[in-house]
């Protein structure tokens, strides 16, 4: 996908990604270019995506290193990304699309 198809499939919405038959993570899909990653364990990182060499990349506010992903809809129109960054080919798939935000309560709340 390129930055615009990207963008006009994944803005507004909340993607849920599995791997290997379990739960991976999910990431919210903001206006600019915003996202917010959580591994699913009530902790939320705030980021930005670009493009770069047909790769969408993502920086997150606590992980230095750039993060880029190749992604593209298979035959019934989900989503599935694949790590570049990794010797292993980490793919991901899309288990759940939903509208609503992500429940981000921050750091140590309730502590």
């Amino acid at each position: 996908m390129t930055a615009e198809e990207f963008d006009a499939f994944t803005r507004g919405k909340t993607f849920y990604y599995g791997t290997g038959g379990e739960a991976y993570g999910a990431e919210e899909y903001l206006p600019n270019n915003r996202v917010i990653w959580t591994f699913l364990d009530g902790q939320c990182q705030y980021g930005i995506w670009y493009e770069e060499e047909g790769n969408i990349c993502f920086v997150y506010e606590n992980i230095p290193a750039r993060q880029c992903w190749t992604f593209r809809k298979n035959d019934s129109g989900g989503l599935i990304a694949r790590f570049e960054n990794d010797p292993q080919d980490l793919e991901l798939y899309e288990v759940e699309r939903s509208s609503k935000p992500l429940d981000c309560p921050g750091p140590d709340v309730g502590a």
